[in-house]
């Protein structure tokens, strides 16, 4: 796609791990140059194994990669001068780091009144502004942890929904910030944070306590809205799940399970007698689905307009046929120069989808090229690499 959105907007990124380093694809993906300061030994984030050995090359797409050891003053006054030529600067290290480096709002604002600064925490101000957070933990503060697991059972969502959630709110005020500095000429600051993202995902059970007077039960022991709205096993063992959530679709389950009994029963007229009566309900349809092969159901489903789905595994959806067809995979060229296929942002522009412009980088990367940029001189360059201050990838 040519002349994406954000073609001309420059970003300066010093974050790590999810948060941030989201809000930094997706400007990326909308047009944005993302310069991403690493240290010279590279994100940690490069290195994590087992749940985080995916991160790094998930959340860092379409940037460049330059690497400085900002522990160093010459490493600072490099990161200060590429920021005077920035449009947004991102972070998301913990409470006063960036102010101990001399990156803080107040002081970047003085130097470049146009800048947007997106800063990425775990509470936005208030009593707990100055504790560390991590998904888990404001999962189990916002209650989305016991919402998902049974009762006396918390159990986290089984992805970084927070950070990723977090690091789309930062990019929605970095999108709004640019729009007002069109009018206004003057930068402000943006603060996303992971818990106040939480609470936003549990506000429909906050509202649900007041509307009903009850607390909303965990997921495992909710009382479900319908009444057929569950996992079901099949035969073979295959489990699936299929819902019927208005009167239509009920009628043309019924229908096409052959269960002309249950739309005559009196006690199943509608929806909520249908709640009413769902431990008998889903009891009968468990012995009727015992006996189906969900993939061959799936598709009678599907054209009977009936919600269902599968059960899948991650692994699974690089073989998903509306991600292939559709164009929801791209080939993502990583640092070493291998290829992966990577799930895109979930939205398309004039019917287009937003692709992988560069391979991940590798450390250091952009580096020289970004320094001359700057003005530095291949020597001032190289001597700053002897030093350890810059890595370069050359």
């Amino acid at each position: 796609m040519s002349n994406l959105p954000l073609d001309g907007v420059r970003v300066v990124e010093i974050s790590h791990m999810v948060m941030g380093p989201t809000c930094g694809m997706i400007l990326g993906d909308l047009g944005a140059e993302v310069i991403k300061i690493e240290p010279t030994r590279g994100d940690g984030t490069r290195r994590l194994l087992g749940a985080g050995a995916g991160f790094f090359r998930t959340f860092n797409r379409n940037k460049k990669s330059i690497s400085i050891d900002v522990n160093e003053p010459a490493g600072r006054d490099a990161v200060l001068q590429l920021i005077d030529t920035a449009d947004v600067f991102i972070e998301n290290f913990k409470p006063g780091r960036m102010t101990d480096l001399g990156f803080g709002y107040e002081s970047l604002r003085a130097r470049n009144p146009k800048l947007i600064y997106a800063t990425h925490k775990g509470f936005l101000s208030g009593p707990y502004d100055k504790r560390l957070a991590l998904d888990e933990v404001v999962q189990m503060m916002a209650g989305l942890a016991y919402m998902t697991g049974p009762v006396g059972r918390p159990l986290r969502a089984g992805s970084s929904v927070n950070d990723i959630m977090g690091g789309m709110f930062g990019a929605i005020g970095v999108l709004a910030a640019l729009n007002e500095r069109n009018k206004t000429g003057v930068g402000k600051e943006v603060q996303s944070a992971l818990y106040e993202n939480c609470v936003l995902l549990a506000a429909q059970h906050m509202q649900q306590y007041m509307v009903t007077g009850e607390a909303a039960a965990p997921m495992p022991n909710r009382i479900s809205a319908w009444a057929i709205y569950d996992v079901f096993e099949f035969a073979g063992k295959e489990q699936m799940f299929v819902a019927a959530t208005g009167e239509g679709q009920w009628t043309a389950l019924c229908k096409l399970l052959g269960q002309d009994t249950l739309m005559a029963d009196p006690t199943l007229a509608t929806n909520n007698d249908r709640v009413l009566q769902r431990p008998r309900l889903l009891a009968h349809l468990a012995e009727v689905f015992a006996n189906i092969d969900a993939q061959a159901l799936a598709p009678q489903l599907e054209a009977n307009g009936i919600p269902f789905a599968p059960i899948r595994r991650p692994e699974e959806l690089f073989a998903d046929e509306h991600l292939i067809k559709s164009g929801g995979l791209a080939k993502l060229e990583l640092e070493d120069g291998s290829l992966t296929d990577m799930p895109l942002l979930p939205l398309s522009l004039n019917g287009e989808r937003l692709q992988p412009r560069c391979s991940i980088p590798r450390i250091g990367e952009h580096t020289r090229q970004v320094m001359l940029q700057l003005g530095y001189s291949e020597a001032q360059i190289d001597e700053l690499r002897s030093a350890g201050v810059f890595k370069t990838d050359d």
